[in-house]
C-alpha cells in the first residue's frame, strides 16, 4: 500500500476527526442514561440526515432518482447505521465506553477480510494475514478468556460491539459496489435516510413514542453525537480521505480509542482491566501491519539495494 505524505493541515483534521469520534462514545453513554438504544440511534440518524440534506440543497448537488440507488441507500443504511449503531449502543449499556472503542477498532480488521472475500484486487497477502491474526489476538485479549468461559450479559455486550464492526465491514463492501459513483455527501445523506426509515418506527414500536421532553444533558449528548459526530464527521472524513488517503485514515482508528478511554475515565470514572490495554496494544500493532507503514523502511531499503 502506497502511503500519501500527510500535510500539517491533514494531520490537524485527522486529529480533529479522532477527537470527535472518540468523544462520541461518551455522549452516547450519557444519552443512554435517559433513552433506550433504538431511540438514541433514531435521534442520531434522523438529525444527521436533515443536516446533510440541507447541505446538499445549499450546494445544489444532484439528487438520485433511480429507485435502484435508493434501494442501495436502504441496504447501506442498514449495514452502516442501523445494525452497528444499535448493537454498539446496546453493548454500551453493559460495558465501558473505553472498551467499546477498543473493540470498535477491529472494524479495519474485518474490513480487510470482507474486501478479500468480495474483491479480486484485495487478496489476503501474507502481511495482511499477519495483521488480521494480530487483530484477532488483540480483540480476544481485550475481551478476556473469562468472557468465553463464564458467558454473561457483559460478554454479550462485547459480542454485540464486535457484531457492529462486522456490519461496518460489510457496509464498506456494499458502498464500493453500489455507491462509488455518487458524491460522498449524497451517499451519506441517502444512507442516513434509509436508516431513519427503519430506526424511527423501530424505536417507536420497541421503546415507545419518541419524546422531545428530555433532560438538557441528554439533548447536549444527542446534539453532539448526531450533529458533530455524525453529520459533521462524515463531511470531515471525506475531506481527510482526499488529503491523506485511505491508508493514512487507518491512523484515525488508532487515535479514537485513547480519546474514548481517557474521557470515560475522567468523566465517568471508568476503569478498564489491564488486559484491555494489552489487547488494544496488540490490536494497534495488527492495524499498523495492515497499514503497511511498519514494512516501508524495509521496502525502501530493498528498492535502493
Amino acid at each position: 500500500m502506497i502511503q500519501k505524505t500527510i500535510s500539517p493541515r491533514a494531520w490537524a483534521e485527522l486529529l480533529l476527526l479522532s477527537l470527535i469520534w472518540g468523544a462520541s462514545f461518551l455522549s452516547i453513554k450519557v444519552a443512554l442514561s435517559e433513552i433506550g438504544p433504538l431511540t438514541a440511534v433514531a435521534h442520531r440518524t434522523g438529525w444527521a440526515m436533515l443536516i446533510l440534506w440541507a447541505v446538499i440543497a445549499i450546494r445544489r448537488f444532484a439528487v438520485p432518482t433511480d429507485l435502484r440507488v435508493w434501494g442501495a441507500f436502504v441496504i447501506m443504511g442498514l449495514l452502516n447505521n442501523v445494525i452497528p449503531f444499535s448493537l454498539m449502543a446496546w453493548g454500551q449499556l453493559h460495558i465501558e465506553t473505553g472498551l467499546t472503542s477498543i473493540l470498535n477498532a477491529s472494524t479495519a480488521v474485518f474490513g480487510v477480510i470482507a474486501a478479500a472475500v468480495f474483491f479480486a484486487d484485495e487478496r489476503l497477502t501474507a502481511r495482511k494475514a499477519i495483521g488480521v491474526s494480530l487483530g484477532f489476538i488483540g480483540v480476544s485479549t481485550a475481551i478476556g478468556l473469562a468472557a468465553f468461559k463464564d458467558f454473561d450479559i457483559r460478554s454479550l455486550g462485547q459480542l454485540a460491539v464486535i457484531g457492529g464492526t462486522i456490519s461496518y465491514a460489510l457496509a464498506g463492501v456494499w458502498a464500493r459496489k453500489m455507491l462509488g459513483h455518487l458524491k460522498p455527501q449524497v451517499a451519506a445523506a441517502g444512507m442516513l435516510t434509509g436508516a431513519s426509515l427503519m430506526t424511527i418506527p423501530a424505536a417507536w414500536l420497541v421503546e415507545g413514542p419518541i419524546t422531545l421532553t428530555l433532560h438538557p444533558q441528554t439533548w447536549v449528548a444527542i446534539a453532539y453525537y448526531a450533529v458533530v459526530a455524525t453529520a459533521v464527521a462524515y463531511m470531515l472524513y471525506y475531506r481527510v480521505l482526499a488529503m491523506a488517503g485511505s491508508g493514512n485514515l487507518m491512523l484515525c482508528t488508532l487515535m479514537v480509542a485513547p480519546v474514548a478511554i481517557v474521557l470515560g475515565a475522567i468523566i465517568l470514572g471508568e476503569a478498564l482491566p489491564l488486559r484491555a490495554y494489552v489487547g488494544f496494544t496488540i490490536l494497534a500493532l495488527g492495524l499498523l501491519v495492515l497499514d503497511g507503514r511498519l514494512f516501508k523502511p524495509l521496502q525502501d531499503r530493498a528498492r535502493r539495494a
